[in-house]
């Protein structure tokens, strides 16, 4: 597999652009395919495409000439748009994606999934934690539109997946709140971070995310790796920070949050509550930065 052209949907997004800048750096030629006007001058092509229509995106992509794409162009999260609008952008877009790689030969496709496929914090119900570290394989239970969508679409990459024969690399990122350097500053560093006061600290950033999050250099090279992998089928991996948003033990924190779950194997330290295994596994990828360094 040689990839030399990288479609991003969405590259007038802040991941987006932040991804487009990463796989230049890296000597790939970037294409942003994205709707409206251009907003951003790291991308080496734009093309413009409503990703809810099939042809389009199916041209876009076609002329973007891409050997692999990145798709991050979906409504970020509910609450701002109709539940049918936010399932349709999240869902519809990536089955249009998919099939115009599957049909354009591409050797890739990496598709932005969520920690909230799982059901966690756009929910009513407190997060459903079954067991310790969390692997790929835990139930997912979520009732919001918007992690329902990214379950569904998640569903939808394995259908694709499984069509023999396949030579299409699909991956699908399960992100928390991708954050910056300045995010990370206002809020993780700044604010309490001890147990009594994360019961009233941002949604994001608390109980009903698992204390997950993910600094931005970390969440675009995972897009990297995953394009770069070389296995057959689709994938779905946590894509993670190493450490939780608590600046008490792990430990502790189950025990005052998640009292009822299965803890298989020691939490350490500041350690995450996913199980990151998968991704050191297929894609050689690992968390880098931590806001604790800041």
């Amino acid at each position: 597999m040689s990839i030399s052209t990288v479609a991003v949907t969405g590259g007038n997004g802040t991941i987006g652009r932040a991804i487009l800048a990463h796989l230049n750096d890296r000597g790939y030629e970037t294409v942003n395919i994205a709707r409206g006007k251009r907003r951003e001058e790291v991308s080496n092509g734009y093309v413009t495409a409503d990703l809810l229509d099939a042809g389009e995106t199916y041209g876009a992509i076609a002329k973007a000439d891409a050997d692999a794409i990145i798709h991050m162009g979906t409504i970020p999260g509910p609450g701002g748009h109709p539940q049918f609008q936010t399932y349709q952008s999240n869902v519809m877009s990536a089955v249009h994606v998919l099939e115009a790689s599957e049909s354009l030969g591409l050797d890739a496709c990496c598709l932005a999934s969520s920690i909230n496929a799982m059901g966690t914090e756009h929910q009513q119900r407190d997060p459903q934690v079954e067991y310790l570290p969390i692997d790929e394989d835990h139930p997912r239970t979520p009732d919001d539109e918007y992690g329902i969508a990214k379950h569904a679409m998640e569903v939808t990459a394995d259908g694709f997946g499984r069509r023999p024969p396949t030579d299409l690399t699909l991956s699908t990122l399960r992100y928390p709140w991708v954050t910056t350097k300045e995010e990370m500053r206002e809020y993780l560093v700044q604010p309490d971070r001890s147990l009594d006061a994360l019961h009233d600290v941002h949604p994001s950033t608390g109980h009903q995310v698992l204390f997950s999050y993910l600094a931005m250099a970390d969440a675009v090279s995972i897009a990297r790796k995953a394009i770069e992998a070389d296995y057959g089928g689709h994938e779905t991996f946590w894509a993670v920070a190493g450490d939780t948003t608590a600046n008490v033990p792990t430990a502790d924190v189950v025990e005052e949050f998640y009292p009822d779950a299965d803890v298989r194997e020691d939490l350490t330290g500041h350690e995450a509550f996913f199980d990151l295994s998968k991704a050191k596994r297929l894609l050689d990828w690992e968390p880098e930065h931590s806001w604790r360094d800041l």
